[in-house]
This record gives C-alpha cells, structure tokens and sequence, in this order.
C-alpha cells in the first residue's frame, strides 16, 4: 500500500473508530471457533446482512483467484457495483481483506492465489 492509500486508510477508519467498535472488534477477537463465531453473529446481525458480508468475502476470494466482473456477476448474482467496491478494497483498502485471505490461505481454506501460485517457496 502506497502513502497516499495508507492514509485514506486512516482517515476512514477514523470515521468509524469509536469506544462501541474498539469494543465490538475485541468481541470478535475473542471468539474461539466457528461455532461461537456463528452464534454471536446470528444475534448481531439479521440474516440479510450476514448473507451480504459473506458474498462480498466470497468476491474478495474470486476477485483474487482472477476471476471476471462478468463471471463473478452471472455465477453469483452479484451486482458489479458490490464487485467493484470489494476490488477497491482490495486494492487500495486497508489490507483488511489482504490481510485474511493470506490466513485463509495459510489453514488452507481458500485456494492460493492465482498470482502466487507460481511464485518459489
């Protein structure tokens, strides 16, 4: 991430920094496993909002794995307007979705990379 994206980085999350998201972010740091991840994310979010949260993890994966706008819209029934929000973050975003897709990568739960793939160890 360059300094100018660092810095947007800082400014957005500085709009949404507050006592209530320090304190929801250290919630979700201490779930232990999927199973409390799912309870409490059940209680705090309707089911429309979980299903959103997760198709646009999902477009993250796809994105990075180099899969089209066009495919991504037509397989998913995503509009290109969530796709392109999601690619803006992962590329000029605060390494948030970077930043778990590389874990997700690591358990070996999502496929590597499409640019990595054939990069030497």
């Amino acid at each position: 991430m360059d300094v100018f994206s660092e810095e947007v980085a800082k400014l957005e999350r500085s709009k949404i920094r507050s006592a209530q998201a320090d304190l929801l972010m250290q919630a979700v740091l201490a779930l232990e496993n999927e199973e409390e991840a799912y309870c409490f994310f059940e209680d705090l979010c309707t089911i429309a909002e979980l299903k959103s949260m997760a198709q646009r993890l999902e477009v993250a994966v796809q994105l990075r794995q180099g899969v089209t706008y066009q495919e991504i819209a037509k397989a998913g029934g995503v509009s290109t307007a969530t796709i392109s929000r999601v690619n803006r973050a992962l590329n000029y975003g605060a390494d948030g979705y970077v930043r778990v897709l590389d874990a997700l990568e690591e358990k070996g739960l999502i496929p590597q990379a499409a640019s990595r793939e054939t990069e030497e160890p």
